[in-house]
């Protein structure tokens, strides 16, 4: 009789671990990434699209409540000449709003989708005409990281209580089992106590061995990265007042993005040859990252103090001096990044890298720059092929995309992650 509750008990403590183990796998479920979906929406989508506005495309807040089906969506992204010829309405009506028919990515997985999706979700939280003092930029990496962490951390303390739950009940089918014995009269030792358990203790360093060595690891990968990197400058500068409310072009101050490996920052003389006349800052309210309001026309004077500008004379009236600018963006040495190169070239915008710069009052690094970040870029994003010289000698693949062997050409297949692009 007790051999049969004990063979009972067995069984449904074999369910319930089974039970735990599906809980903990369905958990390990891969959750679409915010974070990896605004790398490859910068990449991808950033040059046609915004979340919250029109731009070549349209505003992209909600766009899965206006498709009728998500795998409908993720054809369209995919090839939507596609979803154009299957008489789609919403498809026909979108193509016949902005003239124009979007680019196809093959090269995008419907995991890749998937994030980009669960990033412009995220977004759509985030109210750019609302944003006020110290809150964070629109587009920002802040929010949309600080989800994906507090997933994280979720998935890991549920995981840690099933974990527990799967111990205690290893424990108490132990002590079933010598409850069983016993009353069968079978001598069984005494069942050791989990702290003392050799095989349980040797788990536990295991695990603490691998998390520990996980971090470790991870930290030592991140050093030197900045992301998010904001410091404060000697004269505050609002690229969201200059190129964005004003449409100053980025290659007025920054001339070397097209024309040699670094953008440059820009020498007093390309400020002055607008304050000459523009003494006083008469625009919306500007605050810094910490919400302090900044007085835009004592800024300027912060200029003329460093040029030996002397505005009611009209004239330098003192020696200048180098504005002290602290540089954001740094690579390491064994690295190399040419700015013409992507700019000419590979005709990027500044925002694929930079993030919405236009909206900005302090500039902060973006994007991690990191090699598996600029990688990732190269295998998704697609070369511009046409009416580009530099690309002319790949006549094979000018050929295979006439005979449509392949719609569009990556970075990847052109070299552009071979190591010796970026490291020689």
């Amino acid at each position: 009789m007790y051999r049969r509750v004990s063979i009972r008990m067995r069984k449904h403590f074999v369910s319930v671990l089974v039970l735990c183990v599906g809980m903990i796998a369905s958990f390990s479920v891969r959750a679409a990434d915010p974070s990896k979906g605004k790398a490859l929406f910068q990449s991808n989508c950033a040059s046609c699209h915004n979340v919250h506005k029109k731009l070549t495309g349209p505003a992209l807040a909600g766009v899965e409540g206006r498709w009728s089906d998500k795998k409908l969506l993720h054809q369209w992204i995919h090839n939507s000449a596609a979803v154009l010829a299957t008489g789609d309405q919403y498809a026909n009506a979108l193509f016949n709003e902005y003239k124009i028919q979007m680019t196809a990515f093959p090269s995008l997985s419907d995991a890749d989708i998937d994030d980009i999706l669960a990033w412009i979700a995220v977004e759509e939280k985030n109210d750019p005409t609302a944003k006020a003092g110290g809150a964070t930029p629109a587009g920002q990496t802040g929010t949309t990281e600080e989800g994906s962490a507090n997933n994280s951390l979720l998935f890991g303390i549920i995981t840690l209580i099933l974990a527990v739950v799967a111990l205690i009940l290893l424990q108490i089918n132990s002590n079933l089992n010598k409850l069983a014995a016993d009353k069968e009269g079978v001598a069984v030792p005494e069942p050791v106590p989990f702290y003392k358990n050799k095989a349980y203790i040797a788990l536990v360093i295991l695990l603490l061995f691998i998390v520990g060595g996980y971090f470790t690891i991870n930290g030592a990968i991140n050093l030197g990265r900045q992301k998010d990197y904001m410091p404060e400058q000697p004269i505050f500068f609002s690229h969201k007042v200059h190129p964005g409310m004003n449409q100053i072009n980025c290659l007025y101050c920054h001339a070397g993005a097209e024309k040699s490996k670094h953008a440059m920052i820009p020498s007093e003389n390309i400020c002055m040859n607008c304050h000459k006349v523009i003494s006083e800052y008469s625009g919306g309210d500007l605050f810094n990252a910490e919400g302090k309001k900044i007085n835009g026309t004592a800024e300027i004077a912060k200029l003329y103090e460093y040029v030996g500008w002397d505005a009611t004379a009209k004239a330098y009236t003192k020696p200048g001096k180098p504005i002290p600018w602290t540089k954001i963006h740094n690579l390491p040495d064994h690295v190399y990044f040419n700015h013409s190169q992507h700019v000419v070239a590979g005709k990027q915008q500044c925002q694929t890298c930079h993030g919405p710069i236009t909206e900005e009052d302090e500039v902060h690094q973006f994007a991690d720059l990191s090699m598996g970040w600029c990688i990732n870029c190269h295998r998704t994003t697609k070369v511009q092929f046409a009416d580009n010289k530099y690309y002319s000698i790949f006549e094979k693949f000018h050929q295979d995309v006439k005979d449509g062997k392949i719609d569009s050409v990556t970075v990847e297949m052109v070299g552009g992650t071979e190591c010796q692009k970026c490291h020689y």
